[in-house]
């Protein structure tokens, strides 16, 4: 019995080097596991927020160009608003599941900012089909456009940690009275 009480102390730490091995792997399998998933997450949040970003930037390319139709832009490729009808009714189908992703996996702030980027591109799509010709009127409109974008993409990269990227904002041409 002596030999086993002597030989206690060695048992009792093999023990506790053994409970403790088990317990750091564990601990580090579960902190990887925290990291893959939050990137995993991660990733999806930017595929989504790119994507609603793609949807509405097509239905604003489609403004552009009908309203340069109505001599309020001055993008070359001018388009009727009944040839741009089918395309702008595909991009508007496109935004819903492309929102209703970004209400599912975007942050408040990001979703509070894209609702104000797509509500500025309807209001651009009514002032459209209402066939206004008032190029003032479209810049005014524009600007709101790029100012809503810009705070979407601005929320998009504090969302994900991202660094500060280009604003997008390039001067244009003006509008020619001839059209």
């Amino acid at each position: 019995m002596s030999t086993f009480l002597q030989q206690l102390p060695a048992l009792i730490g093999v023990v506790i080097g053994a409970l403790g091995s088990y317990l750091a792997v564990v601990r580090s399998d579960r902190a990887r596991f925290d990291r893959e998933t939050a990137a995993r997450w991660e990733e999806r949040r930017l595929a989504v927020y790119a994507d609603y970003a793609r949807t509405v930037k097509t239905s604003v390319t489609l403004t552009y160009r009908v309203a340069a139709h109505l001599g309020n832009d001055p993008h070359p490729h001018p388009l009727t608003p009944q040839e741009a009808a089918p395309a702008q009714a595909e991009a508007t189908v496109a935004r819903d599941p492309a929102g209703e992703t970004l209400l599912l996996l975007g942050s408040k702030d990001v979703v509070a900012k894209a609702r104000v980027w797509v509500v500025t591109v309807m209001e651009m799509e009514r002032f459209l089909r209402e066939e206004t010709r008032d190029p003032d009127a479209w810049r005014v409109l524009l600007e709101r456009q790029r100012t809503a974008r810009e705070g979407y993409y601005r929320a998009v990269r504090e969302d994900l940690a991202l660094p500060p990227g280009h604003g997008a904002r390039w001067p244009l041409p003006p509008v020619s009275g001839n059209r």
